[in-house]
């Protein structure tokens, strides 16, 4: 593969991108909205049915419904993935109208980084591939629909899929947003805890006769928050809801817990502290219950994934392009399920930015073109 041609043709398409790019985030999609994640699907399957790719779709009726393109689907050799993920954290009207700005080189709005950069980095990769005659293997672009809430809304059937579609992959290169020089093979799982406490209500003015389900769920929290251990496990109380008048001594309150774990070792220690916790009573008169809701789970450290970096850092070497250090990272993301699947995984391919999941969420835009060129090089010549 002439390399030099691929980085020609990159650069001649990227003003298109950036545009593509724009267009993409003006298309609000917060993961409860699915008009607005098929939205962001039905613009890249256009895209996709332009070049003549091969499109599949995933239906869903309450999460939006996950995409596979795929490039030189016949090909024979071993296919590779790339990812990305269309839905966003940010409600409806959080940036305004039009939800894109752009000043100077830097581009702000919802999922600008997180993830949409890394999607049109895909897309600009997989069309100068295309262009240069690029021929000996499927290309896949796998978008994923819920990846926010963990595949909470699809029961985790979308990220089951996409997983499917991947499993014959020589290597699955997540487009998650970029740190330069830096990669990710190890994310923390995630459990989400909801935990309810029961008291006993009554007049404010006979509170000694009642038991507060929030001073219950006060001493819990102090308790749960105890582990906190940046590399290890951490508990999060984010979400309290409780009483019903400020005269009542609330009978009930609820609590959403966050608890982040490296390892399955250190999943179970952590759910047994926290239905140990649970069980224990610190207000006579109440009781408890806890579940877990939602489940993400962790990218272990693999030989396979550092293997492939490994192979990825002497493409980029060899083309004096700039070579990826490895680290860990406390949040969680899709790679962490398609690494357990089996599947080679590299985390964190896509554009660069910052402040994501807030109103500030930035991205550079000529990462774009770097990402892309990074993309390529390493598709081509794995």
């Amino acid at each position: 593969m002439d390399i030099s041609k691929l980085n020609f043709l990159i650069d001649s398409l990227y003003p298109h991108y950036v545009k593509v790019w724009e267009d993409l985030c003006n298309i609000e999609s917060p993961t409860s909205y699915k008009a607005g994640v098929d939205a962001v699907g039905l613009y890249c399957i256009a895209i996709a049915k332009n070049h003549g790719w091969q499109v599949e779709v995933h239906k869903e009726p309450v999460s939006g419904n996950a995409v596979c393109i795929t490039m030189n689907p016949e090909a024979k050799g071993s296919p590779i993935a790339l990812s990305g993920h269309m839905d966003t954290v940010h409600p409806l009207g959080s940036f305004g109208s039009p939800a894109v700005r752009i000043e100077g080189n830097v581009m702000y709005g919802p999922g600008v980084t997180d993830c949409k950069g890394g999607i049109v980095a895909c897309l600009l990769a997989m069309e100068a591939l295309s262009k240069s005659g690029f021929d000996k293997r499927p290309v896949m672009l796998l978008l994923q629909s819920d990846e926010e809430n963990s595949s909470y809304t699809s029961e985790k059937r979308t990220i089951g899929w996409i997983c499917e579609k991947a499993k014959d992959c020589i290597a699955f290169f997540n487009a998650e947003r970029h740190t330069e020089g830096w990669t990710v093979t190890r994310r923390k799982g995630i459990v989400t805890y909801r935990m309810t406490v029961h008291g006993v209500g009554t007049h404010a003015m006979y509170c000694y006769d009642g038991a507060s389900a929030i001073r219950e769920m006060s001493h819990k929290i102090l308790e749960l928050e105890r582990l906190q251990d940046r590399d290890g496990i951490t508990v999060n109380v984010g979400l309290v809801n409780g009483g019903s008048a400020v005269n009542s001594v609330p009978e009930l309150c609820t609590a959403a817990i966050d608890v982040r774990f490296n390892t399955q070792e250190e999943r179970c220690r952590a759910d047994a502290y926290v239905r140990e916790i649970a069980a224990k009573t610190f207000i006579e008169g109440t009781r408890t219950e806890v579940e877990a809701v939602k489940f993400r789970a962790a990218m272990e450290e693999s030989e396979r994934n550092h293997e492939l970096l490994r192979k990825v850092n002497s493409i980029l070497g060899q083309h004096g392009m700039q070579t990826l250090r490895t680290k860990s990272s406390g949040g969680g993301s899709d790679a962490a399920d398609v690494s357990s699947y089996g599947i080679p995984v590299i985390d964190d391919f896509g554009t660069e930015g910052d402040k994501f999941h807030t109103r500030d969420e930035y991205a550079d835009i000529p990462s774009l073109a770097r990402a892309a060129k990074r993309i390529a090089v390493v598709v081509s010549e794995l």
